[in-house]
């Protein structure tokens, strides 16, 4: 089976994550696509971010009755901080029958070489790279590069948590059920603390 992984914060989840693995899905010889949720950004404010157990259930409400889409929380399990080589290997080990494909932005690749093991990532890893304004492809670095012109929504979780911090209404911006979820749970409304620490690329 090959398997998609689309690393992030999903902080939270939103249309735009949602239209993106749609279309790679169907743009792509891949079987599944697994949202693979990142326990802490390290380029992030840690008071920003909302449980990691709490972001997975919204992840899990956004994809309800997707059969091709999943939410998963391996790197839950990792030892932290947790790098996108080490999350692959492992993955690698626990479902040997399973090919991985890791779905990033122009503007993520454009900066790969930073990753850890980066030239391990490109040997033995295809990447499914979504076109963003301003971030041109010109190096793969002898990566197996799929490009894709996906379409793109000009929304962000930043700005979707700045609307509720001001109590305004972030419908069609989410699923309808995530955003039933945030606000019957108060997310994002009140100061947020967490210390757990995570992905890093």
């Amino acid at each position: 089976m090959k398997i998609g992984l689309y690393f992030g914060s999903f902080n939270p989840i939103h249309t735009g994550h949602l239209i993106i693995a749609k279309y790679v899905l169907q743009n792509s010889n891949l079987d599944r696509i697994w949202f693979v949720v990142s326990p802490q950004n390290p380029f992030k404010s840690p008071e920003s971010l909302l449980n990691e157990n709490h972001r997975l259930h919204l992840v899990n409400t956004a994809i309800e009755g997707e059969t091709d889409l999943k939410a998963s929380n391996i790197e839950f399990k990792l030892p932290k901080p947790s790098y996108t080589i080490n999350t692959l290997t492992y993955l690698a080990e626990q479902f040997p029958k399973y090919e991985f494909t890791v779905i990033l932005g122009s503007d993520a690749f454009q900066n790969i070489k930073k990753w850890k093991n980066f030239e391990s990532l490109v040997k033995n890893y295809p990447f499914i790279v979504y076109k963003r304004p301003g971030f041109e492809i010109t190096e793969t670095w002898g990566a197996d590069v799929t490009l894709l012109n996906a379409p793109l929504l000009e929304i962000s979780s930043t700005y979707i948590r700045g609307l509720l911090k001001k109590g305004l209404s972030i419908r069609y911006l989410v699923p309808d059920t995530v955003k039933e979820e945030i606000e019957r749970n108060n997310y994002y409304r009140s100061s947020l603390k967490n210390k757990s620490q995570g992905h890093t690329s």
